[in-house]
């Protein structure tokens, strides 16, 4: 590989460090939604390049997480009712998808994953840490997007989920129903018995619940130390 080649591989992985620390903290609810990001706190907080920062900002503005504003810079999506309702949707079709693409033998060669996730989630949601109750919830939909093995809907579900991440920031009605679990159990359950119809029906009907827990509101959010958020 050519001098030129390792710097831009180089590049690359810096931009994708930065966009994950980011992506991570935003799906954590560490930078809600309507948080400003000033280039140079990440900058300090992730001991990165600016250009860097830039680039990884892009990408998120691409990905509809942040919004860039003309002399209001850069900030944390705010996703409106409607905007979260066609999220809802596109998560129905997709997830369903990524349920029917899940054989009995792609179960079995991701079993061990599966079974570490949900003891982590039952963990998670025996507690009151609401940001790990959320983080873990969210993160049986991205595993089911890997067991899925297609990588087109595990990618376009990633985005769907952080995307969700700023919707349940903004308009979560109550705290996370306890109920979560045990309905991610009963697809599980299906999926292991090879009834991929029983199991996308089950999905259809836990992101309905999930987006009847919603309320469309206006509330005011407290401000956010960004430096904190990312260290």
């Amino acid at each position: 590989m050519g001098t030129s080649s390792k710097k831009n591989s180089g590049k690359q992985q810096e931009v994708q460090r930065i966009f994950d620390a980011l992506s991570s903290a935003i799906a954590r609810h560490s930078l809600p939604p309507g948080t400003r990001l000033v280039e140079a706190q990440i900058v300090e907080a992730l001991s990165a390049n600016r250009n860097h920062v830039q680039s990884a900002i892009q990408r998120l503005v691409l990905q509809n997480i942040v919004t860039i504003e003309p002399n209001c810079g850069a900030h944390v999506s705010e996703p409106s009712a409607q905007e979260a309702r066609d999220v809802f949707a596109a998560r129905r079709a997709v997830e369903q998808g990524v349920v029917e693409n899940i054989s009995q033998d792609k179960m079995k060669r991701h079993i061990k994953a599966l079974e570490e996730h949900m003891q982590a989630e039952f963990g998670a949601t025996a507690g009151d840490d609401r940001r790990a109750i959320i983080r873990e919830l969210c993160n049986f939909h991205r595993l089911l997007g890997s067991v899925s093995e297609n990588k087109v809907l595990s990618t376009i579900l990633d985005n769907l989920m952080l995307r969700s991440s700023l919707i349940v920031a903004l308009y979560q009605r109550n705290d996370i129903p306890n109920c979560q679990h045990s309905e991610h159990k009963a697809i599980l359950s299906a999926l292991e018995l090879g009834d991929r119809e029983g199991a996308a029906a089950l999905m259809l009907d836990h992101l309905n619940h999930l987006e009847s827990e919603l309320q469309f509101n206006d509330e005011s959010k407290p401000a956010v130390d960004l430096i904190k958020a990312l260290v």
